[in-house]
């Protein structure tokens, strides 16, 4: 498999492996579960999950999930993770679901939209055409990382199951085109 290795100098983005396992579980906290995981993990669930990833990057699939790695390249220390899925419920063609979460010590130092930028132009180079980033609107910390990110409200819909919202659940939905701009 083709492991990518996207970098900003100051994170690096590798694919989730199970050694992330332990730090996820540690790093977790009541604001991730809330926002982004739906309930709080297991062991068995984390590892499932890694698997999960793993079997969608080795096919092509249309999850892409990464670990957000401060310092140290691909062997730094877990701060979190972005997620892309190119397809799914409330997703046109082209478009691409961005999602994020920074365990607390590494919140408030802009490393989720250094990982937004980061997977954005992954996400672009394997064809995708505009990102959207679906956020809860009482998180007005995920909605400030997607402004910061260039991406644009464009306004509130009902979500989907997922992540730590309920069916039917309000989201205000933001995008940013990935094509590049011509002159």
């Amino acid at each position: 498999m083709h492991e990518p290795s996207l970098s900003d100098g100051t994170i690096t983005l590798t694919p989730l492996r199970l050694d992330d396992v332990e730090a996820h579980l540690m790093g977790e906290d009541r604001l991730l579960i809330r926002w982004l995981n739906g309930g709080p993990g297991t062991r068995d669930g984390v590892e499932a999950y890694v698997r999960h990833c793993r079997e969608q990057w080795e096919s092509a699939g249309p999850l892409r999930a990464f670990g957000i790695r401060a310092g140290g390249g691909a062997d730094g220390t877990l701060a979190g993770t972005v997620d892309l899925r190119f397809a799914g419920a409330g997703l046109a063609p082209g478009q691409v679901n961005v999602a994020y979460g920074l365990y607390p010590s590494w919140r408030g130092r802009g490393l989720a939209t250094r990982a937004v930028l980061l997977a954005s132009r992954y996400a672009a180079g394997e064809g995708g055409r505009e990102a959207v980033i679906q956020v809860d609107p009482e998180n007005p910390a995920s909605a400030a990382v997607a402004r910061r990110a260039g991406f644009v409200r464009v306004g509130q819909q009902h979500a989907p199951a997922g992540g730590g919202r309920a069916d039917g659940s309000p989201a205000d939905r933001y995008v940013r085109d990935l094509r590049p701009a011509t002159r």
